[in-house]
């Protein structure tokens, strides 16, 4: 069974924003001729890697609630300039809209056991994943969702 993460997306609103920071990464990175990988870096290494290679994703908090979640395709350990340890998380370009749920703010990520993992909005409430993402947050505060 696939380990997940948790991490709060800090500086977006929207899953839009997200997926436009993602497309803009991907723009600079092939006019720079680097390979157009999606990587995330934070500050500590998961001991679990090979867990969250093995299918699993990192979920996104924005504003409050888990939104949406990508694929875990690589953990890569490195070194930064001042050689202070460091850990590149390789994700799927693709964003996968998740169930809504809240979720406290937190520093760092936390693993998140898959059966604890919202579902993929497309299988739970097919459709819902082509409405604006606004008229879904209003949707679920007014309970109809």
């Amino acid at each position: 069974m696939p380990l997940h993460l948790i991490k709060l997306c800090v500086g977006c609103d929207s899953v839009r924003d997200l997926e436009d920071w993602i497309k803009q990464k991907l723009k600079d990175k092939r006019k720079r001729g680097e390979k157009p990988e999606h990587i995330h870096r934070t500050r500590m290494v998961p001991k679990r890697a090979d867990e969250l290679i093995d299918g699993g994703s990192l979920f996104w908090v924005i504003r409050g609630e888990v939104m949406c979640r990508q694929r875990i395709r690589a953990v890569r350990p490195f070194r930064d300039k001042d050689g202070v340890g460091r850990c590149g998380l390789v994700l799927d370009p693709k964003v996968v809209l998740v169930t809504p749920r809240p979720y406290r703010a937190f520093q760092g990520w936390r693993y998140l056991q898959a059966a604890d993992a919202p579902r993929d909005l497309e299988k739970a409430a097919p459709g819902a994943a082509a409405m604006p993402e606004k008229m879904r947050r209003e949707l679920r505060e007014l309970g109809l969702m």
